[in-house]
């Protein structure tokens, strides 16, 4: 007798299933359709030329969507590393560009290693939503550009772009409404004979595909301290846009993402869009909108949007020169309203005070600086400020005196640090307490040097008035720092 095991087929990845899949792909290709006037626009701001914003699209979104820590979001050039840059370009040329780039690369990997990524944790949701908010308002305000001084006949074509794009899915969502827009917008403009503006009025395409290329110039300290603080520029503010479109990314598809990974995954695509001759970038939330939008959810959307953006500049680049402005006009602003977190506005008056201040901070500085990464800092301080002053009024301070009137007890209750601690000290009657107190901390907590150091400087203050002072409840660690505090201060008189 003869038996034989069945064995299981093996399991198919999600993104070859043929509904996914189609879904990848056109959704891919929406977004290479949308990078095209972004890169161009961000190369022109970086002060170089379009065919080194597209190099740095192309090679970031092949390149992140393996290294990187989440699925479907896209990395491309950004308009915050070109603004980094642009003062390097102006100063120092390309190739001190593309140097820049490398080592804000190597400073990305060493920084994502280090476990940069856990910083995240310290940003508020009010700083997010202001993010969020901020990026959408810039996205609206960078197409104003293309509806300034241009044919009537713009708007009319914006108007129909958005109305594909809003009522398609109510239809069919078989194919992503953004592309059906461009499409149906290109026929029309072709059919008719339109004279409107379009892609190839943005910039030159380019004809051949980057080439590696170790940058042309000095090995020396000289070059090492003129690049560096740029690169450091390119590390952090790339670093933290990526981190948060992660994180906005994981709240809308409600999954998890290696944050970690997602770090060093950016600094290897920046260390080979440099050696690919393009100006390094991070992760885009237009883009990544317009991804997530269209359902792509798997790395093949990112890859392919790479791969799609060279094939249209390169092979078919007399035929994307011809798409209508307009419709990629309509598409971002689409992207915009779709970003914006327009809950945030219908609930702000029942929001506490201070997360509003939060949020609006971070809107206000963003649009200033046209710099999301000093947007999102501003608004962290500002929030911790904001939390530092309103856990400082926290603080309870009871007092009784024993029936014979020779001690007086005082109970302290709170999180003392070095915003509360300064109140502290006001909060005793030096000159008319008895001569024993007892300052009991149990219901208190003790945070920082800060604390101990009044502490202590209460206790100088009676013992200078011939009063003794009992310190009781602190925690065995409080107890430790206030003895060595101490005798430290000891030694040192």
């Amino acid at each position: 007798m003869s038996s034989s095991t069945t064995l299981p087929a093996p399991r198919r990845p999600a993104w070859l299933a043929p509904k996914v899949a189609r879904t990848e792909v056109l959704a891919g290709l929406v977004v290479a359709l949308a990078l095209i006037p972004e890169a161009i626009s961000f190369s022109i701001i970086a002060g170089v030329d379009p065919r080194v914003g597209l190099f740095a699209s192309f090679t970031m979104a092949v390149v992140i969507a393996f290294t990187g820590g989440r699925p479907a979001m896209i990395s491309a050039a950004t308009g915050a590393i070109a603004l980094v840059v642009a003062p390097l370009v102006r100063d120092h040329g390309l190739e001190y560009l593309l140097a820049a780039v490398v080592l804000g690369g190597v400073f990305q990997v060493l920084l994502g290693l280090a476990g940069f990524a856990r910083l995240m944790r310290f940003v508020p949701r009010s700083v997010m939503i202001g993010f969020v908010n901020a990026l959408a308002i810039l996205i609206f305000t960078a197409q104003l550009p293309y509806l300034v001084d241009v044919s009537w006949l713009v708007y009319p074509m914006v108007a129909a772009g958005l109305a594909i794009i809003f009522l398609l899915p109510r239809l069919s969502s078989a194919v992503p409404a953004p592309l059906v827009s461009i499409v149906v917008l290109t026929g029309l403009t072709v059919a008719v004979g339109l004279t409107v503006p379009n892609v190839g009025d943005q910039g030159e395409l380019p004809d051949s595909l980057p080439f590696f290329g170790i940058p042309d110039l000095p090995f020396t300290w000289e070059t090492l301290s003129i690049i560096a603080p740029y690169a450091l520029g390119v590390a952090f503010v790339g670093l933290m846009e990526s981190l948060l479109t992660a994180k906005l990314v994981d709240d809308l598809t409600d999954t998890h993402s290696d944050k970690t990974r997602e770090s060093w995954g950016q600094g290897v695509a920046n260390i080979v869009t440099g050696f690919f001759g393009g100006m390094g970038g991070c992760a885009m939330i237009g883009q990544t909108m317009i991804n997530i939008r269209s359902g792509a959810r798997t790395r093949l959307s990112t890859f392919l949007s790479g791969v799609f953006l060279l094939i249209l500049v390169v092979v078919l680049g007399d035929i994307v020169a011809i798409i209508p402005m307009a419709a990629l006009v309509a598409v971002m602003i689409f992207v915009a309203i779709a970003t914006f977190d327009w809950h945030s506005l219908r609930t702000i008056n029942r929001m506490p005070r201070s997360e509003t201040i939060v949020m609006l901070s971070t809107v206000a500085v963003t649009l200033w600086t046209h710099n999301l990464a000093i947007g999102v800092g501003t608004g962290v301080l500002v929030a911790c400020v904001l939390f530092a002053r309103r856990v400082a009024h926290l603080v309870e301070v009871t007092s009784t005196t024993s029936p014979d009137g020779t001690t007086r007890h005082y109970a302290v209750h709170g999180a003392l640090f070095f915003a509360s601690s300064n109140d502290l000290y006001q909060q005793f009657d030096y000159a008319d307490d008895p001569a024993h107190v007892v300052i009991d901390l149990s219901g208190a907590q003790v945070w920082d040097a800060s604390t101990v150091a009044t502490l202590d400087a209460i206790t100088h203050k009676y013992e200078t008035r011939g009063k003794s002072v009992q310190i009781v409840g602190l925690s065995e660690h409080s107890a430790d720092r206030f003895a060595r505090h101490t005798g430290q201060l000891a030694g040192g008189h």
